[in-house]
């Protein structure tokens, strides 16, 4: 049965699901962004552009190394949420 504690334990699954599954993507950029806002303050090279290309590589290599993970516990995380439907609706 739909009760309140259940609605609740079901959006924070799904908020922390969020977290785990953005969280290596998010630091994997925010680390190379502070890499190279250190390398542009050392040097004063100060174009905006300049640490789009390596953050965008740093996410792609986030993704080869993180992404099958991620695949599976979003699947995992869905099948569990489908199989409850019975239970959840009474």
């Amino acid at each position: 049965m739909m009760t309140p504690e259940v609605v609740m334990n079901l959006g924070q699954d799904a908020l922390m699901m969020t977290m785990m599954l953005a969280g290596p993507l998010l630091l994997a950029a925010l680390g190379v962004g502070l890499l190279i806002g250190i390398f542009q303050a050392a040097t004063q090279i100060q174009e905006m552009t300049l640490s789009f290309i390596p953050k965008l590589g740093a996410l792609v290599v986030a993704l080869l190394i993180g992404g099958p993970w991620m695949i599976r516990t979003l699947v995992e995380f869905t099948t569990r949420l489908f199989n409850d439907i019975p239970m959840l609706v009474g």
